[in-house]
Formats: C-alpha cells, sequence, structure tokens
C-alpha cells in the first residue's frame, strides 16, 4: 500500500524520524531506508539498537501510539492514488479481477486510508496484525492468495519496498518490483506504465513476471 498505491512512505518517514529523535537520537537516512516497508516491530527495534533505548512491552506499546498518532494526523491531511495506479485499478476492476491490499501498516491506519482512495476496488485488506509474521515473512501473500483462491505463482503482486519485494518472492508469487533494485526472481519495473494502462498491459506484465517464479 504504501510507496505502491499512494505516497505515504515520506510521511512514515516523517514519524519515524520525530519517534527517533523521542527515543534519544535522530536516525540518518540509511538507518531511516532499513525500516522502509518493514513492520512497527521491526521499525522500532532498528531505532532502539540505533539509539540505545531500552525496549519493554510497556514501552514498545507506548511508542506504537506515538507512531500512529502522528500518521493519522499526516495522513488526515490527504493521501492520494500514485500516478496512473487509478488505471490500472480500474482495468483489472473491468476485468474482474480480485484484488488485496497487502500491507504491514495496522489496520488502524491502512482501512481509512483506503476507504479515502476506493475500497470498492479490493476484497479485502491484510494487515501484517492478520498473520503469524509480517513482511518481510511470506505469510501475507499465502494469506491473500489462500483467500483469493490461487496458487500464489498465479497472483501479480506489485511492491516497492526491498522488505515487500522479497516476501511477495518468498511466497511464489509473481512480482513487480517498482524500484531501482529488486531481489532476484522479482520483474524490475517502471510505475510510470501504469498511466494509461489497458487490461492487456497487465497481462502481459504478468507474464513476464510470471516466467521469474521459480
Amino acid at each position: 500500500m504504501d510507496g505502491t498505491l499512494v505516497d505515504t512512505e515520506p510521511l512514515w518517514g516523517i514519524a519515524t524520524y520525530e519517534l527517533s529523535e523521542y527515543m534519544g537520537r535522530r536516525i540518518p537516512p540509511e538507518v531511516r531506508e532499513e525500516t522502509v516497508g518493514g513492520s512497527f516491530e521491526n521499525t522500532v527495534g532498528i531505532l532502539s539498537r540505533y539509539t540505545g533505548y531500552q525496549l519493554d512491552d510497556a514501552r514498545v506499546n507506548h511508542l506504537r501510539t506515538i507512531m500512529h498518532t502522528r500518521m493519522a494526523q499526516l495522513m488526515g491531511e490527504g493521501v492520494a492514488l500514485n500516478p496512473g495506479v487509478g488505471d490500472v485499478l480500474a482495468a483489472l476492476r473491468e476485468r474482474g479481477v480480485p484484488m488485496y491490499v497487502a500491507t504491514n501498516t495496522p489496520h488502524v491506519l491502512a482501512d481509512p486510508c483506503i476507504a479515502g482512495i476506493g475500497a470498492h476496488y479490493f476484497v479485502d485488506i491484510l494487515s501484517g496484525e492478520d498473520v503469524a509474521q509480517a513482511k518481510p515473512a511470506p505469510d501475507m501473500y499465502v494469506e491473500a492468495a489462500r483467500r483469493a483462491g490461487a496458487a500464489p505463482r498465479d497472483c501479480l503482486v506489485f511492491e516497492d519496498s526491498w522488505t515487500g519485494m522479497s516476501a511477495a518472492a518468498a511466497a511464489g508469487c509473481a512480482v513487480l518490483g517498482l524500484a531501482e533494485t529488486v531481489p532476484e526472481g522479482v520483474l524490475k519495473f517502471d510505475p510510470t506504465d501504469f498511466v494509461g494502462a489497458k487490461a492487456d498491459d497487465i497481462a502481459d506484465w504478468f507474464a513476464r513476471a510470471h516466467a521469474m517464479v521459480g
């Protein structure tokens, strides 16, 4: 969702930098990059190692509240679909292709975000809260395929973070990687090609990504 459907990564960046300052030390950009696409638990663990802030269950819950409150504030200022994403969603919906959102973002933030951009496009929203392990584990994509009644290799995933691409590839899905560097088995893809996309274009993307599934 974040960075793929909508450009919320800059907002997560603001909130993550602020949280690191609260924990005692502002992280540099390269440490922030390690948190992109990860779960909150992964993020706060990275921040803890960098800042020296000691964690326990109560502190993790407190930090989560701070992060979610700040993100709700930032997202409340407005979130729009990335360029061309509306074209892709419309083309897939017209063909009756079931679509799912798979995001590490908790439901308290993901659900209103998706509602704002068009919940009618999607069958369901899966959060990291819904599976045993969030991304980079493959659980979320395995579960999405199960709910769709399809084998993972017959599912096309759009991902922009290394964490998400790795998770989808590990699940055995066909993956379009919307990034400069992609893991093995992922088709590197230019998201500017979303603009004006038709169903036949998406079928071609799937065929190319599917050919890379091990």
